[in-house]
């Protein structure tokens, strides 16, 4: 056993160094680190059970409009002025119905930088589906979304943030981080926001007491020196506000996008670059696997290399499916995988309250 893996079993913080050194590390072995990191951080999580449960939510994605002027070379989802679409109050209502009628708990709200639309749009969407549905948690918007509100309504993203919150927005996705290396962003979405502005919104969003999500696309331009960065840059961020609930990564789509790559990251560097991400993410208590783009089996086995939250049930997904990646599972498939791979299927909320135990059918 060499010196980073004792480290790592030791419940040991790891440098950026000995974190590249993961990269060569046979896969088994790696998935087998992540997973005693797994298993140390979550034991406690739920009354000393935590490690023999994995959680999922039940939610819908909105996105309210695909207008958006960013352009990013990696997006298939984002449509000019003439040819895009935005929701009407009455979409967006059928829509909440819909995730209320099914037990959802959460609604993640997000859409493309508009260019015209004015803060009471904004304010009015949340104030609607506060109103009709206050058991559903708006996790809504993104850094970079926060930063083109600023800039179009010219007031600060802190003032643009606290007029939300009194609006509805309950909590913030980890949305546009892609990887937060300006050199990288340079290359795939040049007109968003950068890696420091992206920081400094969810240093904002935790000092307003509400929390997060954290996330990573790789697999297009960047190296894995540029992927540690990204990882540091959250535990930085993590050691200071504790305020990131989760982390989520996923590979690229390439396909109907501006990055010529012959295909996706494999599913084997899918769950190379997850477990790096357990092991290092010292802080973070909880890792989200992607059975979006990877697939229901793939998120089985993700299990096994540090993750312990299998998503959601997500009714409608616009953004990923756009590049031509398309799986769907319902709440009753979610929990019968979660039983195959040997473990108590529970839902929760956004900040990770457990909401009842799950049916054994």
């Amino acid at each position: 056993m060499n010196d980073c893996s004792e480290k790592i079993l030791a419940g040991e913080r790891i440098t950026r160094e000995k974190a590249e050194t993961l990269v060569s590390m046979p896969l088994a072995q790696l998935g087998s680190l992540a997973h005693r990191c797994r298993e140390r951080i979550t034991r406690d999580a739920y009354g000393g059970r935590g490690s023999e449960i994995v959680t999922y939510i039940v939610d819908r994605n909105i996105n309210y409009t695909n207008i958006c002027t960013t352009q990013c070379r990696f997006c298939a989802f984002h449509r000019g002025l003439d040819e895009g679409y935005v929701l009407t109050p009455e979409t967006l209502d059928a829509k909440m119905d819909e995730l209320a009628a099914e037990g959802g708990a959460q609604v993640l709200l997000q859409g493309g930088h508009h260019p015209t639309l004015g803060l009471d749009f904004y304010v009015g969407i949340l104030e609607r589906m506060r109103a009709r549905h206050p058991q559903i948690n708006i996790h809504g918007f993104s850094p970079p979304e926060i930063w083109h509100f600023a800039k179009l309504f010219n007031m600060s993203p802190r003032d643009v943030l606290a007029r939300l919150r009194e609006a509805g927005l309950g909590s913030m996705p980890g949305g546009g981080a892609e990887i937060l290396v300006d050199a990288v962003r340079a290359q795939i979405a040049p007109r968003k926001c950068t890696s420091d502005q992206w920081l400094e919104v969810m240093r904002l969003v935790h000092e307003a007491g509400m929390t997060s999500s954290a996330t990573m696309m790789f697999g297009h331009v960047e190296t894995w020196h540029d992927r540690i960065e990204h990882l540091d840059r959250l535990r930085t961020l993590q050691d200071e506000t504790r305020g990131f609930t989760a982390f989520i990564c996923w590979p690229f789509q390439p396909r109907n996008t501006r990055i010529d790559l012959p295909a996706a990251a494999s599913p084997v560097e899918y769950l190379r670059m997850q477990a790096v991400a357990r092991i290092y993410l010292d802080n973070f208590p909880n890792i989200q696997a992607s059975w979006v783009t990877q697939g229901p089996q793939i998120g089985q086995v993700a299990l096994a290399y540090g993750a312990n939250d299998f998503g959601s049930v997500m009714m409608e997904e616009n953004v990923v499916s756009a590049a031509g990646t398309a799986f769907q599972v319902t709440r009753m498939e979610i929990e019968r995988l979660i039983r195959e791979a040997g473990y108590e299927p529970r839902r929760r909320t956004t900040d990770y309250r457990l909401l009842f135990s799950c049916d054994a059918d």
